[in-house]
């Protein structure tokens, strides 16, 4: 492939969510910003300002589509919500302590969580999604603001990092990853 017909992705997880500060693992429970969440959303559009950023790809959960809004909002940039973007759905899981799922993530790499999904399914989600924004936007820069499985997906799939590492890898927080397509 052609420099020239690669797609720049840059991955940016939802800000900061109510479940988040309570120490929950939401899933597809869809919860609201935090009011520093939305304080952290805003950071996100000023990191961007002066970038050509062609989209906006965001799961179709509040927290992250609330994060695309207060970041963007104001720009004439589109912001695509897409249900194949999500979290892995933790099923009976959902909304434990975060820690609870950090303990047992790997055991859900094919099992899928009771009444949820594996993480081998969330990443077909997003490997379909990405596809298409490959397609879309060839030559671009693409926004996606997703989840832990967004990410986790992301880079299995463009870095070609075994899943298995990608998911047991200790959690760091940054501002926005890049990678290509």
């Amino acid at each position: 492939m052609q420099p020239d017909q690669r797609v720049s992705i840059v991955f940016e997880t939802h800000a900061t969510s109510l479940d988040n500060e309570a120490g929950l693992a939401s899933g597809w429970f869809d919860v609201d910003l935090s009011p520093s969440g939305e304080l952290q959303a805003r950071a996100v559009g000023e990191r961007y300002s002066a970038d050509e950023v062609a989209a906006v790809y965001c799961s179709d959960l509040r927290r992250a589509w609330r994060t695309a809004e207060l970041a963007f909002e104001g720009r004439a940039l589109p912001i695509v919500l897409d249900i194949r973007l999500r979290e892995c759905d933790y099923g009976g899981l959902t909304r434990r302590p975060a820690t609870e799922i950090d303990a047992v993530r790997q055991a859900y790499l094919r099992t899928p969580f009771p009444d949820g999904e594996s993480y081998e399914q969330a990443v077909r989600r997003v490997t379909t999604c990405l596809t298409e924004i490959g397609s879309a936007h060839t030559g671009r820069t693409v926004l996606i603001i997703g989840h832990r499985a967004t990410f986790y997906a992301i880079r299995h799939l463009l870095e070609g990092e075994p899943l298995e590492r990608v998911i047991a890898a200790p959690w760091r927080w940054q501002p926005g990853w890049h990678f290509q397509r």
